[in-house]
């Protein structure tokens, strides 16, 4: 059984997500960080993703593709800033091209509000009985993640990931 709690910061009103799931921190953040897991689950339903580029380690790099059912693709970058195992991942995330170059939200054909880019804080939490507590903290206004469908999308992301935890 999971628990979600959707509250966000009434102070900066960044997107907080906080979920258990019943599985061992040392297994959930693995497959946070496996680049063999990560694309089987890390996009919303009914889309994939593609990785040009993966190198998981702080100061490494990605450059991704989500791949949408209506054909849509939405290229980003980023750089892994702090990755402490197995208690937290930092990185940052900006939208791009297919050749890796930054573009702004207006650019890449997305709501002009949505921040050109993104500092992203996954936190693992160790609960009794081989339970985790996942939070996600993305610098980014709540209502336009709601908005624009980045909130979904973590939400579906994270259903996607326990369901293949427990494969």
């Amino acid at each position: 059984m999971q628990s979600t709690s959707n509250a966000a910061s009434p102070a900066t009103n960044d997107v907080f997500i906080s979920r258990t799931v019943n599985f061992p921190r040392e297994l959930v953040f693995r497959i946070w960080t496996d680049p063999e897991h990560l694309p089987k689950w890390f996009a919303p339903n009914d889309c994939s993703i593609h990785f040009e580029k993966l190198d998981i380690r702080p100061g490494g790099h990605f450059h991704s593709c989500i791949h949408t059912p209506d054909g849509k693709d939405c290229w980003c970058v980023g750089e892994y800033l702090d990755i402490n195992s197995p208690e937290k991942i930092v990185y940052n995330i900006a939208l791009a091209d297919e050749n890796g170059i930054r573009r702004t939200s207006a650019q890449a054909g997305m709501d002009p509000e949505w921040p050109d880019e993104t500092l992203v804080t996954v936190s693992f939490h160790a609960l009794a009985a081989n339970k985790t507590e996942i939070t996600i903290h993305q610098a980014a206004p709540e209502n336009i993640a709601r908005r624009t469908g980045a909130y979904p999308s973590w939400l579906q992301m994270l259903d996607r990931m326990e369901a293949s935890l427990g494969a």
